[in-house]
């Protein structure tokens, strides 16, 4: 599913611009205010598929600081940088296993569909997460080659 006229609004620093009332990129269908725009504004995910779908919408407006927020800090790497001119173009959650609010691990299998000028691909990637305290962080996640 691809997140429709945000992908031709984009921010001075050539990312997307996701409104409140658009569709939000992560796919599940909800608007965007509904759905990511809590996580990227401060409010925890509530679960470990919904801190992948947050992070997902994150590499799709450029939002490096949240991604590095929620990279729990055992894993996550000293520098961040995000290119604008790779678009993040649609998400499919393909598994998930425990990850909810009562789990203390979790994981997510993704399909993430990208392009950057001609090229054109899927990243398939199986997440890792976990919950400490209040808040689920991404540990770090195996990549399918194929």
């Amino acid at each position: 599913m691809s997140f429709g006229a945000a992908a031709s609004r984009a921010a001075p620093d050539g990312f997307p611009r996701v409104a409140d009332a658009d569709p939000c990129p992560c796919g599940s269908g909800d608007r965007f205010d509904g759905c990511c725009a809590p996580a990227l504004r401060g409010t925890p995910a509530s679960t470990a598929e919904r801190l992948m779908r947050s992070r997902y919408t994150a590499f799709v407006v450029g939002d490096a600081l949240y991604l590095s927020g929620t990279w729990h800090p055992g894993t996550r790497p000293a520098e961040l940088t995000l290119d604008a001119a790779q678009r993040w173009t649609a998400l499919e959650i393909v598994d998930t296993e425990e990850g909810t609010e009562d789990d203390t691990r979790g994981v997510v299998e993704f399909r993430a569909a990208w392009r950057h000028g001609r090229d054109r691909g899927v990243l398939h990637e199986r997440s890792r997460f976990v919950r400490q305290g209040d808040r689920w962080w991404y540990l770090d996640g195996h990549i399918d080659p194929t």
